[in-house]
């Protein structure tokens, strides 16, 4: 039975109950909480602490109640991160490279931004979306204009021609000790990530300049958790595309590629308990399942982790994720010869880009 302090999680999704089952290798009662109701707020201990798996919740008494908590894990970094016009303007006084970018404020017209950002522009609201959600494209050549409800309530970003997709997971604890995982390479469609691989003897090179920049932003905010930054590799340099303060889909990898997961770091510096560098397991890949119903032939995958997220299904959801661990790329091969026969067709161009990467 748990006796000592409790973590409390802003929000019951999926990234809630990873944070849980991590908890409870180490006796921590990590507690995953519903914030889109008005159901009356817990009672919270003072030596209680409270995390988030998301960026944006409504205001109602149980979210109001956590987030004030005295033990609320890197409040500023929410306040900065969850507007992206504060996000954007952080990185900057940092001198932290990122996408070119202004306000879409009351006056800007889609002539000004052309004429700022260049002919391919992306719109993103300043506060929600995910995946793909909240942002609009703006085309020169397609006479694209500004939604009249965007004004004042988004950032424009220049459209950028990356080399490819990396991020990188970091953490941090109270005492300003930072630990970093491999970066990771991604692949998106539509603002989706389909799938992940780490790590790579390639983008070592990178890994280096991607710690500062992650390390300068978690000290700046006196960051204490896990913190993720997307990037664009353009030729050797990098550049941050977002940031989020918490656990990452694009870390779910570490849950079987790593000593220690994601959700292990982020429970053990929360709760000011010892952090220490994980051991990388051979290669992962992570697949993200999307739209899918429950197969339980999944499990017969080699070398294969399956987790369900027990949602409801629904078009391009993300319902759970595959996770791959090999140590060779016959073993690969082995694992993506099964998978190929119990995914459709839409995942196809997603074992070819592995098998050009691994």
């Amino acid at each position: 039975m748990h006796t000592g302090p409790k973590l409390w999680v802003l929000g019951n999704g999926q990234l809630g109950a990873m944070l849980k089952h991590a908890g409870e290798s180490i006796d921590i009662e990590v507690i995953p909480l519903a914030i889109d109701s008005d159901g009356k707020p817990p009672v919270l201990d003072s030596a209680d602490s409270v995390t988030a798996e998301r960026e944006h919740w409504p205001a109602n008494p149980i979210a109001d109640q956590l987030f004030q908590h005295a033990n609320f894990s890197s409040r500023r970094a929410f306040t900065e991160i969850a507007d992206r016009c504060n996000e954007k303007t952080l990185f900057d006084r940092l001198g932290l490279a990122n996408t070119p970018w202004c306000l879409v404020n009351d006056q800007t017209s889609v002539g000004d931004l052309y004429e700022k950002l260049g002919n391919k522009i992306v719109l993103k609201r300043r506060s929600g979306g995910y995946d793909g959600k909240g942002q609009q494209w703006l085309r020169a050549t397609d006479n694209d204009d500004i939604p009249a409800d965007w004004h004042g309530n988004a950032i424009a970003e220049q459209a950028i021609a990356f080399d490819e997709e990396v991020s990188l997971i970091g953490a941090r604890n109270a005492s300003g000790q930072s630990i970093f995982y491999p970066l990771t390479l991604n692949l998106h469609q539509d603002g989706i990530l389909l799938a992940s691989l780490a790590p790579l003897d390639r983008l070592q090179p990178y890994q280096d300049q991607a710690e500062f920049m992650l390390a300068k932003l978690m000290d700046e905010l006196d960051y204490i958790g896990v913190l993720t930054m997307e990037c664009f590799r353009l030729g050797d340099q990098l550049m941050i595309n977002e940031v989020a303060p918490r656990v990452h889909n694009s870390g779910h990898w570490t849950m079987d590629g790593a000593s220690l997961s994601q959700f292990d770091l982020h429970v053990r510096a929360v709760m000011a308990l010892p952090i220490s560098q994980p051991d990388i397991i051979g290669k992962s890949v992570m697949i993200n399942l999307l739209g899918l119903e429950w197969n339980p032939l999944w499990s017969t995958v080699p070398y294969a982790s399956v987790y369900w997220y027990d949602k409801e299904v629904l078009p391009g959801r993300k319902l759970g994720h595959i996770n791959l661990n090999v140590q060779s790329r016959t073993q690969l091969d082995d694992a993506l010869s099964v998978l190929s026969g119990l995914l459709s067709d839409r995942y196809h161009p997603i074992y070819d880009w592995l098998r050009s990467n691994f």
